[in-house]
C-alpha cells in the first residue's frame, strides 16, 4: 500500500510540474500575433463599408462600399463592391488569403472603364488602394512566421490591458521596417498599429476605434489609418453587420467582379 502512495504522489507530481511550469511560462510575441491571426470572426460576414478620405485641408471624399468575406478553411476570400460615387460605381476589388505561411495573397481589381479585371502583382502590394491610406497589402492577412515577434511591455489604453508587440519582417525588402501592435490581452484585437518606413521613420498609425461582440465574434467596426508624413487619413466604418448568413462559394469570382451587385 505504501509503495502505491509513493507512485501516486511521484505521479502527480510529474503531472503537476509541467502545469507548473506552462502556467509560469511568459507568452511570447509570436503567440500573441498568432491569437490575433486565429481569432474567430465567423463562417462569413457581410456589410456597409464607409471608407472617408480626408486631406491636410479636412476635405473629404466619401466612398460607399458593399462587403463579403468568407472561410474556406485553409483560406479566407473576401470582395468589395463600390456602390457610390459615381466615378468609383461598379469598381470591385477581391482579395484571397491562404493560411498555408509560404504563399502570398492573390488580389484583383476590376476597373469598369476598362471593362477588365486586373490582377494585383507583387510589386504593387506597396501601392495606395484606391486613394486610400491602407496599400494593398495592408488589406490582406500577412502570416504571422513572416516576421520575428518581440513582445516589448505591456500597457493600458483607454482602460484596455494590452499587449506592445514589435514586428520586424525577415524579408529586408518588404515596405515596413518594423511595426509596433498594441494587442488587447482578453480580445486579441489590434487597438493601435504603427508602420515604419525603409529609414526607421514613423509612417502611418491604425487606430481601432469601435468594436462589438456580434453573436459571439469581436467585429471591429471602425478603424482609423491617418499617415503622419502626408498628413492624411482614411477612415473605415462598418455598419449592418451580418454573420453565418450562408455566402456562396461563386460570390468570389472574377465573374462576380464584373457583374457587381445585382
Amino acid at each position: 500500500m505504501k509503495v502505491k502512495k509513493l507512485q501516486l504522489v511521484l505521479m502527480a507530481m510529474l503531472i503537476a510540474v509541467p502545469t507548473l511550469i506552462f502556467s509560469q511560462a511568459k507568452i511570447t510575441g509570436l503567440q500573441i500575433i498568432e491569437n490575433v491571426y486565429n481569432r474567430e470572426t465567423g463562417n462569413d460576414s457581410q456589410g456597409d463599408l464607409t471608407m472617408s478620405l480626408i486631406n491636410s485641408r479636412g476635405d473629404q471624399r466619401v466612398r460607399k462600399i458593399k462587403q463579403f468575406v468568407k472561410d474556406f478553411g485553409d483560406m479566407e476570400k473576401s470582395i468589395m463592391f463600390f456602390v457610390s460615387p459615381a466615378d468609383v460605381r461598379n469598381t470591385s476589388f477581391m482579395n484571397w488569403s491562404y493560411d498555408d505561411a509560404g504563399k502570398d495573397d492573390d488580389q484583383w481589381i476590376y476597373l469598369p472603364a476598362l471593362k477588365k479585371v486586373k490582377r494585383i502583382s507583387s510589386d504593387s502590394k506597396s501601392d495606395y488602394f484606391m486613394g486610400s491610406d491602407f496599400t494593398y497589402d495592408d488589406l490582406g492577412d500577412r502570416h504571422p512566421t513572416e516576421d520575428n515577434h518581440k513582445l516589448l511591455r505591456e500597457e493600458t489604453i483607454d482602460g484596455e490591458n494590452c499587449y506592445v508587440v514589435e514586428s520586424i519582417p525577415k524579408d529586408e525588402d518588404y515596405m515596413y521596417s518594423r511595426t509596433v501592435v498594441w494587442i488587447i490581452k482578453d480580445k486579441s484585437i489590434g487597438l493601435k498599429k504603427e508602420f515604419y518606413d525603409e529609414d526607421e521613420e514613423l509612417l502611418k498609425t491604425l487606430t481601432n476605434k469601435k468594436y462589438e461582440k456580434i453573436k459571439g465574434y469581436w467585429i471591429i467596426l471602425s478603424s482609423e489609418m491617418f499617415n503622419v508624413q502626408k498628413d492624411h487619413t482614411t477612415k473605415m466604418e462598418l455598419a449592418n453587420v451580418k454573420l453565418d448568413t450562408g455566402i456562396p462559394a461563386n460570390k468570389f469570382t472574377e465573374r462576380m467582379m464584373k457583374r457587381g451587385l445585382k
